[in-house]
């Protein structure tokens, strides 16, 4: 039998920072991307 979890994940009252390197410019480019989006999808607001 499977068993799902799942949690409630909500960062609208939260602070982040996200420190990306320039070296492999190619890969960190698309995980910059990737933590963005999903801040933004988790309710996060600011500059972002």
């Amino acid at each position: 039998m499977t068993r799902i979890i799942q949690g409630n994940l909500n960062a609208s009252e939260l602070k982040f920072a996200i420190i990306a390197g320039r070296f492999n410019d190619f890969i960190s480019e698309r995980l910059l991307e990737g933590a963005i989006d999903t801040l933004i999808r988790s309710g996060a607001r600011g500059r972002i």
